[in-house]
């Protein structure tokens, strides 16, 4: 396992986000972050990264990150796709991907997956269709060497074509660097996950294969809400 997390809790504006809870990644493949709306998925990742106050115990490559600053955890080698895309619209293609980079960018890879940014490097980044945003996103993220990704929910509004496209890219980056996911699609996950956690207010509610997850009608509609 590349990260544990073990009775972790999250308190924000009075409210108990998290309720102690405990799950490992994968360190290679996709492990999928699973629940309906609100019941704590983004504030795991933030929690991860020091970006939401947490207690409870977080380690990386066995090694304890609780605490720590967010700028140091994205040195020590993680990497984070955040929900909603969140590029620097004024900016260009090309200043978006140099902001991200730290040493030794790899931007053939980036190019490889999505070449649509090299043709656009120009252009600015509010311009873009929103796929093409969400590319960008995980493109500054993939120039550089990351030992785990964090992603959230990078298929959320985007037309099918580009759901495929985006999925593929992943597929592709999977193989490289493990994979922490927050996916409402449960066709991308089928396509990508090996294991999924599923929360359910503010608590794990399940683990294990998502193949076993998503081969069970009645599991899903329990944990999730949706039909098989």
């Amino acid at each position: 396992m590349i990260l544990s997390l073990k009775d972790v809790s999250v308190r924000l504006s009075g409210l108990h986000i998290l309720q102690g809870i405990s799950f490992d990644v994968a360190a290679s493949g996709i492990t999928v972050l699973l629940g309906r709306n609100g019941v704590g998925k983004t504030t795991t990742l933030r929690a991860i990264l020091g970006l939401a106050p947490a207690t409870g115990s977080l380690t990386f490559e066995g090694q304890s990150i609780a605490g720590q600053r967010t700028h140091r955890l994205v040195q020590s080698g993680l990497g984070y796709v955040p929900e909603d895309r969140c590029v620097f619209a004024g900016l260009t293609v090309a200043e978006n991907l140099r902001l991200a980079a730290l040493r030794e960018p790899n931007y053939d890879l980036v190019f490889e997956l999505f070449p649509v940014l090299k043709q656009r490097l120009s252009q600015t980044a509010g311009s873009l269709s929103g796929g093409q945003q969400q590319m960008l996103s995980l493109g500054r993220v993939l120039l550089n060497s990351h030992k785990l990704l964090l992603v959230d929910e990078p298929t959320k509004g985007l037309a099918p074509k580009v759901v495929t496209e985006v999925a593929v890219a992943l597929e592709l980056v999977s193989q490289r660097v493990p994979v922490l996911l927050v996916e409402q699609n449960l066709a991308v996950v089928r396509r990508l996950a090996a294991d999924a956690v599923v929360l359910a207010s503010g608590r794990v509610a399940w683990t294990g294969s998502a193949t076993t997850l998503l081969g069970d009608a009645s599991l899903t509609k329990s944990l999730l809400g949706v039909g098989h």
